[in-house]
C-alpha cells in the first residue's frame, strides 16, 4: 500500500500550482461561454417567437418554440443553389490554393535555393502592399474575362501569410537530416517532397486548408463584384438577397387604406422575416461547425508550428 508520505511525494503540484490551475480553468470556462453563447443565442432566437426576442425574454431557452423560420428559408430553391455553389467554390478554391502554396513553401524552405531571400521578399511585400480593389476588378473582369464565371472566385490570390507559416513548418519541424538521408539513397527534391515533406506536414496542411475553407465559405465581397447571375451566386449572396427582400416587407404600404387583416398579415410577415435573419446565420455557419471536429486534432498540432525545433 502507498503510505500518506509517498502520496505526498508523488503529488508534485504545490499549492500555488493548484491555485494557478483552478484560476486557469475558471478563466477558460468564462472565455468559452463568451465565445459560445452568441451562437447559442442566435439558434434559440431563431426557434423563438420574435416578440419574445424583442421583449428580452429569450436568454437560455426558446420562448414560443417554432421552426417556421427554418421552413421558410429552406423552402427557397435559391438556398440550395447557393449551398451547391459555395461547396464548389470552397472545395476547388482550397485545392487550388494548396496546390500553389505547399510547393512554394517547400521550395522557399531550402536554404541553398538561389535568390531565396529576394523571392521571399517579393511574396511578403505583396502581403502588405496590394494593387487595390480597382486594379483587381480590371484584371478579373477585363484582362482575364472571368466576369460572371465561377473561376472569378476560385482563382483568387495566394494567401502569403499561410505560405510563410507553412514555410516555417518545413524549416523548423522537419530535420534536414531526413532530406540528406533520402538524397544519399538517390531521392531528388520531387520525391523528397511527396515521400517526406507532405506526410509530415499533415498538421499544417490541415490548419491552412481550414483557414482557406473558412475564408472561401464566408467570402462575400468578391462574389458581389464579379457574380451577377443568380445561378452562380454563393450562399452568402443568396442569404443577403433573402434578408433584403424580407426587410422591405411593408415599406411604402399605405396602412390607412388597409383592413385590419391585411395589417396583421404584414406584421406577421415582418416578425417571420426577423426570425429568418437568425436562422440564416446558423444555416450559413453550420457546415464549418460540422467540419471542424474532424480536423481538430490536426488543428491543435498545427497551432504549435514553429514553437519547437526538432
Amino acid at each position: 500500500m502507498v503510505t500518506r508520505r509517498k502520496k505526498r511525494y508523488l503529488n508534485l503540484d504545490t499549492r500555488g500550482d493548484k491555485v494557478f490551475n483552478i484560476v486557469n480553468i475558471f478563466l477558460l470556462c468564462i472565455f468559452t461561454i463568451i465565445m459560445f453563447y452568441p451562437l447559442y443565442w442566435t439558434v434559440i432566437a431563431s426557434l423563438s417567437d420574435i416578440s419574445e426576442v424583442g421583449l428580452g425574454n429569450v436568454v437560455f431557452l426558446p420562448q414560443g418554440f417554432s421552426t417556421e423560420a427554418y421552413r421558410q428559408v429552406l423552402n427557397h430553391d435559391a438556398i440550395w443553389v447557393g449551398y451547391r455553389n459555395s461547396i464548389i467554390y470552397t472545395t476547388l478554391g482550397v485545392l487550388y490554393s494548396m496546390i500553389l502554396m505547399v510547393p512554394i513553401a517547400y521550395t522557399l524552405s531550402k536554404k541553398n535555393l538561389p535568390g531565396r531571400t529576394g523571392i521571399t521578399f517579393y511574396f511578403i511585400f505583396t502581403m502588405y502592399f496590394s494593387g487595390g480593389m480597382i486594379p483587381h476588378f480590371i484584371l478579373v473582369a477585363n484582362t482575364l474575362n472571368l466576369m460572371d464565371t465561377m473561376w472569378a472566385l476560385i482563382l483568387g490570390g495566394l494567401a502569403v501569410f499561410q505560405m510563410v507559416v507553412t514555410r516555417t513548418f518545413f524549416m523548423s519541424a522537419i530535420p534536414e537530416e531526413l532530406y540528406e538521408s533520402a538524397e544519399m539513397d538517390g531521392a531528388g527534391h520531387i520525391r523528397s517532397f511527396f515521400r517526406i515533406a507532405l506526410p509530415l506536414a499533415k498538421p499544417v496542411i490541415a490548419v491552412m486548408a481550414l483557414q482557406f475553407a473558412v475564408g472561401a465559405w464566408n467570402s462575400f465581397f468578391p462574389a458581389l463584384m464579379f457574380i451577377n447571375r443568380a445561378e452562380l451566386q454563393p450562399l452568402q449572396l443568396v442569404i443577403r438577397r433573402i434578408v433584403i427582400l424580407n426587410a422591405q416587407i411593408g415599406i411604402g404600404a399605405d396602412f390607412s387604406t388597409m383592413t385590419d387583416e391585411q395589417i396583421n398579415d404584414i406584421a406577421v410577415r415582418q416578425r417571420l422575416a426577423e426570425s429568418m435573419r437568425y436562422s440564416t446565420i446558423f444555416i450559413a455557419s453550420a457546415p464549418m461547425l460540422i467540419i471542424y471536429p474532424f480536423i481538430q486534432k490536426y488543428f491543435a498540432q498545427g497551432m504549435l508550428i514553429g514553437s519547437l525545433k526538432g
